[in-house]
Formats: C-alpha cells, structure tokens, sequence
C-alpha cells in the first residue's frame, strides 16, 4: 500500500477499504465468530435439556412453555439496551460484559432446584445473549471492508449454527453421563473464561474511537496493525458523518428524516423473518411427525433447514457483496414462498421434500444473517449498534409469535400443507419491506446512506 502523508487528514474507513484483509482483522472476525458460536450454544441449551428437566422434575409441557420462552424475553429485552450503550460507551466493552453476564447466569442455572429461578435465571440470560450478538455483527462490519462487508459479516454469524449444533452433540454425551446441569455448567465456565480472552485480544472499533474519542492513541495503533506500511506520523483520522450525529440520542437517530424508512422496512424484514425461523426450528420436527415422518427421518429433513441456513448466509452474503443487496434479499425471501409451496403440496415425496426444506432455510435463514450485513451497513457508525440491536430485537419479537404460534395452529387442528403454507404470507411482507427499502434508496450504495 502507497503511504499517506503525514499532514494529511485519513478516511479510517477508506484506509480499511484500499487494503488487503489483514491478519488483525481477521483475528476480530474470528473472535465475534467465537462469540456467536458461544450465543448459539447458551440459547438452544434450553432446548437440549428440557426432555431432562421434564423426566427429573415431573414438569408438563405447560410448565415448560414459559421456561422455553424465558430465555426469548431476555433476548429482545437485551438487544434494547445493548445497542444504544454500545453507541455511547463502546462495542467492546459491552461485548465482553454481555459475554461475561451471559456465562454467569448459565452458571447460576446450573445450582437452582426452582422452575422459576431457572426461568428467572434464563430471562436474564437472555439479556446477555441479547448484548452480544448486535456488537459482534457491529465490530465485524466496522472492521471489514466495504466491498467484503456483507460477505464476512455473514460468514461470522455461522458461528451461531456451529454452536447451536455443537450444543447437541455434547448435550448428547454429557447429559447421560454427568446429568443436565453439566451442560448448563459447559455454558457457563466457557463464556467467562472466554470474557477474559476478549478483555486482553478483542479491540475497539477504531470507526468507534475516531467518532467518539477522536485524541485516543489506540487509533494509530489499531490503523497501524491493519495497515503497517502506512506512515501516521502526525496524522489524523476522521470518518465521513456528521459531528452533530454524536450527539443526538443514538434511538433518535433511528427516526433520522434520512434514516426512518429503512428503519421501519428494516424492523418489518427481521419480524417476518425471525417469526419464521423460529416457527420452523421450533416444531418442524413435531410437524413432520405428525404428518407421518417417523422421528428420524423428520428429524434428518429437518436439519435440512440448518444446512440451507448456513449455505444461504454464504451465498447471499457474497452475492450481496457484488450486486445490490436490497434486489439480492428481495428476490431470496420471494423464493421462499416457491419452496415453501413445495414443502405443503409435495411432502410426501422425501427427496422433494429435502431439496423444499434446504430452499426454505437457504432463502429464509441466509436472507435474515443477510439482513443482519444489512443493518450494519445501513446505519452509521454513531448508531449503529443501535440500528442493528433494535432491529434485532424487534425480530425476536417475531421469534416469540412464531414460538407460541406452532403450537396455536397445531392446537387448532390445522393440517401440515395449512400450516406451512401460511408461512408464505410473512415471506411475502419480508420481501416487500425489502422491496420498499430498495425504491428509497434506489440507485443509492447502502454506504451512502450510512455516511
């Protein structure tokens, strides 16, 4: 890279995008990854142990309803605060506390004998879990560059699948040999050790540090790890956004005259989406059965629908990156409503069925970890842990209608085809939110409206 002037002041996030993605900001990605592999983990862990919980404690599926929910409460609720404290204080700092609040409250469910402490316990999980994942996808975003924004932002929140995942298969063999309240102990001892880890490696965000406390002398040498052929001697940084931003409320910049419409188009897309994932990743399974799927087969074309996520997430992430991500999103959730048709008029043909599931998590899934890159990229730095956050918890409301809705349709004595088709009707509105963002700001890069 040519070096720069010592007199001359520097674009930070021009400086990120002329360059080559470095082993620091790798490091960055990879730590958020960890971060989100660990969120993944502690928030399916409830899932994992319930069958447990119910045989120990004599529980009925009423009682395990709001314990399952709990955890979905803290999620939204922490995602409210998370965002705007990050604004104020900083991405890292609220990252690590989330990290660490989250490992605590795993660890404290582990000693409780009480369904209502360990729902209490598991709110205030949540609240952890709700923190972390908005400054992951933001400290990511801020350290990538524009052209690979999307691409490594997605690529990062596969770690929620990998954790997810791996939370099973250790539920699997640790809950017959040690009981449930290992697993609980697993996810807490982990988060905490690994709060410490982010505490001495995991940086500011130097977007961050240059909007809000531009005479720090971590910036030059954060731009010099990123960037070290470059000559800071005397220099100075400064990010292209307008100083009065800093200091507005970063909430009140949501409904910002330039901002307002993607903000609510963007609130529409994660509710539509979330209620939708969480609805299939929640009874799928249960819905297969009944339809007739013996357990293991419901349960293999289920996992289809993860497969399809973390494909999505890639390819839609990449895509993104090269064309415009408003169309790219657009058309994947429209998509989705062809296989989820296929899903309800053609299930029972196995190998239609598989390919349907994998198109529906592909479109779906992919399109809400595409829709995380692009709040990140939407809103500028002055808010945009806050744009991200909201949005994010906004969508776990969604999570929650969609949680409680599977079980009201079944309850209602809906059929499989009945149900899943319903779900086309959410897919529709994700995408024409989507839709109306791309007519606002047609023609517009996504960089441009958060500059």
């Amino acid at each position: 890279m040519s070096s720069t002037s010592s007199t001359k002041r520097i674009d930070v996030q021009q400086l990120i995008d002329s360059g080559r993605f470095t082993g620091y900001q790798f490091l960055v990605a990879f730590l958020c990854f960890v971060v989100i592999a660990l969120d993944g983990f502690d928030t399916a862990i409830i899932g994992f142990i319930a069958p447990s919980l119910k045989s120990e404690w004599g529980l009925s599926p009423t009682q395990l309803g709001p314990l399952l929910s709990a955890g979905l409460v803290g999620l939204a609720a922490g995602s409210f605060v998370a965002g705007p404290l990050a604004d104020r204080i900083g991405r890292k700092m609220v990252l690590v506390l989330s990290v660490l609040f989250f490992g605590i409250w795993s660890l404290a469910s582990a000693y409780t004998d009480s369904l209502a402490m360990l729902a209490f316990f598991r709110f205030l999980t949540g609240l952890g879990l709700g923190g972390a994942m908005p400054n992951a996808i933001t400290l990511t975003s801020e350290y990538a560059a524009t052209r690979t924004k999307s691409v490594v932002v997605t690529i990062m929140f596969c770690g929620f699948t990998l954790g997810s995942g791996l939370g099973g298969v250790l539920a699997a063999h640790m809950i017959p040999a040690y009981g449930w309240r290992s697993v609980l102990l697993f996810g807490g001892y982990v988060p905490m050790a690994f709060a410490v880890v982010l505490l001495f490696l995991l940086p500011e965000s130097v977007r961050f540090l240059v909007l809000r406390r531009p005479d720090s002398d971590k910036i030059k040498a954060i731009i010099g790890r990123i960037t070290p052929t470059t000559r800071l001697e005397g220099a100075s940084f400064y990010v292209p956004e307008s100083p009065a931003a800093v200091k507005r409320s970063p909430v009140a910049q949501l409904f910002a005259r330039e901002l307002s419409f993607g903000t609510m188009a963007l609130w529409a897309t994660f509710f539509m989406s979330l209620l939708i994932v969480y609805l299939l990743t929640n009874w799928l399974p249960t819905l297969f059965k009944d339809a007739g799927f013996p357990i293991a087969k419901a349960a293999m074309v289920a996992a289809m629908y993860q497969v399809g996520g973390t494909v999505g997430a890639i390819v839609l992430g990449w895509a993104m990156d090269r064309y415009n991500a408003y169309k790219v999103l657009g058309i994947s959730y429209l998509t989705a409503i062809l296989f989820i048709a296929l899903i309800s008029f053609q299930y029972t043909d196995l190998l239609i069925l598989n390919v349907a599931v994998f198109g529906v998590g592909f479109c779906i899934s992919g399109s809400q970890i595409g829709a995380n890159a692009l709040a990140a990229s939407f809103y500028p730095t002055s808010n945009r842990a806050t744009g991200v956050s909201w949005a994010l918890g906004i969508g776990r409301c969604g999570a929650i209608l969609g949680s409680m809705m599977g079980g009201a349709l079944l309850g209602a004595g809906l059929g499989f085809s009945t149900i899943i088709m319903l779900l086309a009707v959410p897919a529709l509105l994700a995408s024409v939110a989507i839709y109306a963002m791309y007519g606002k700001y047609a023609n517009q890069q996504v960089r441009t409206v958060a500059a």
